[in-house]
């Protein structure tokens, strides 16, 4: 069931409904969506703005996953979105997504919002097959938020079998938990001398 905090254009009020409530203070957006300018925004919220994108059958992967697990603060421009039944999908164009065919597994997804997401292990390793500093930044950010999911990261890449830029995630986030560790003893240090 949809959430009542939220409003979709053209659902339950119009686009000029909306930007007029926008415009007044009532409403701000959220993803694909708005809510009550008064709401806490958390990662159901996020994760249900795009239930006209994913529908039941996509979910939302890398910086799209990373925004709505909270790891970063904006949602990207074009959402991520990957086939999350195993029949092949056809058609599937927009401007506001990037599609990408291959399955995501059962066991990498979990429903926030009522709406396919990749889980937060699944996410860091999306983002960290990446290699450009968005993504970077928001697996820095995931490792950093929470610990050990790095070395769960690290176990299902060690688990899997071969995949485009494993090696690079693999290092990347290595690289980041070891810094995350580095830290951590750094900050014990400074409390406790």
């Amino acid at each position: 069931m949809p959430s009542p905090f939220l409003y979709y254009a053209d659902h339950r009020l119009s686009v000029a409904e909306l930007t007029a409530a926008r415009l007044d203070g009532h409403v701000v957006e959220l993803g694909d969506a708005y809510i009550p300018a008064d709401a806490v925004e958390t990662a159901a919220l996020r994760a249900g703005s795009l239930r006209d994108i994913l529908g039941t059958v996509l979910a939302a992967t890398h910086l799209s996953a990373a925004w709505i697990h909270d790891a970063v603060a904006d949602p990207p421009p074009r959402h991520t979105v990957q086939r999350a039944v195993p029949r092949r999908l056809h058609h599937v164009l927009g401007r506001r997504f990037r599609y990408r065919d291959a399955m995501i597994p059962p066991q990498h997804l979990t429903v926030v919002g009522g709406v396919n997401v990749t889980d937060r292990v699944r996410t860091l390793v999306d983002l960290a097959r990446e290699g450009d500093d968005a993504h970077g930044a928001a697996a820095a950010a995931m490792t950093n938020r929470w610990p050990g999911l790095a070395e769960e990261a690290l176990a299902l890449i060690a688990a899997s079998g071969p995949f485009p830029g494993k090696r690079p995630a693999a290092g990347l986030i290595a690289r980041l938990s070891a810094e995350r560790t580095v830290g951590s003893q750094d900050e014990v240090t400074r409390y406790t001398s």
